[in-house]
């Protein structure tokens, strides 16, 4: 079994220590080849550019043609 603390921590120390825990705001950019958003140094995830060179290829999704409903009479 693991040791028990000696005095339970404050809700106040306990929000102290929890207040650094949050969520960062990402900096983006937009992409020079298609405008898109995308984080600040890194591919753009819609084109594979970075900085003007085509780094990553992205593979297309295959459209699925839905065959149309046809109205009978």
């Amino acid at each position: 079994m693991a040791p028990l603390t000696k005095r339970r921590w404050s809700t106040r120390r306990q929000g102290k220590r929890r207040a650094s825990i949050k969520a960062r705001n990402i900096s983006a950019n937009k992409c020079s080849n298609c405008g898109q958003l995308k984080p600040v140094a890194s591919a753009c995830p819609k084109c594979g550019f970075y900085r003007g060179k085509q780094i990553v290829t992205i593979k297309q999704k295959k459209n699925k043609e839905k065959p149309s409903p046809e109205k009978e009479g």
